[in-house]
């Protein structure tokens, strides 16, 4: 018998088509990002952010500038997945709770922080990083929805200084990508063919 996350990773399909009178109510949309919140990030940062788009005029605003792609507005929630510029000076909280559970050393805690600090301070290592954690944070995503019995379709086209100004992101927020999610409709494809193994991995 398979694993079921086995069988989650193998079925999961890019859905473009969902079934606009479909929708998901705030308690499921917290459990999809809470799951999506499970995905690691360095130093226990953290720095995501996800902006659940479901109201109609919401929808509407965010098709405008995702190129007009239809499964914007007929996903039940389009999620704006955020990376957060990584902050050093957020480490001492992120961790106090796993330092008073006595699983980490408070000095150990400090290091991670000078750690961070060093390691970010050039734009260009913080901005990757950002991208990293909401990408490792929208892969979640995608298969905590799948999980759930529901269909996602991650995008890229979409004006990102427009989505920043119309939703308000902060200036320390870099928009990675978009994922639908809802109810598939009829007409989606079913998961494209994979290159070959060999041509993809490296045993060093």
């Amino acid at each position: 018998m398979i694993n079921p996350a086995i069988a989650l990773i193998e079925r999961r399909v890019s859905a473009n088509r969902f079934d606009a009178g479909h929708a998901l109510t705030d308690a499921e949309i917290e459990q999809l990002t809470r799951l999506a919140t499970r995905a690691p990030t360095a130093y226990n940062l953290q720095n995501w952010r996800f902006v659940a788009v479901r109201t109609p005029e919401a929808k509407t605003r965010l098709r405008d500038l995702a190129y007009g792609q239809a499964k914007v507005a007929d996903a039940a929630v389009t999620f704006i997945v955020c990376g957060v510029l990584p902050d050093h000076a957020s480490i001492p909280a992120r961790l106090l709770p796993f330092v008073k559970a006595g699983y980490m050393p408070a000095d150990m805690a400090a290091g991670w922080q000078e750690g961070a600090r060093a390691q970010y301070a050039d734009p260009r290592t913080a901005r990757d990083e950002a991208v990293r954690s909401a990408s490792l944070g929208a892969a979640t995503l995608i298969h905590a929805a799948e999980a759930l019995g529901l269909a996602s379709g991650p995008m890229v086209g979409f004006d990102a200084e427009g989505l920043m100004r119309e939703f308000g992101l902060r200036p320390n927020e870099v928009p990675v990508m978009l994922v639908a999610v809802g109810r598939a409709a009829p007409g989606n494809w079913p998961q494209k063919p994979r290159r070959p193994l060999a041509e993809v991995l490296v045993l060093a």
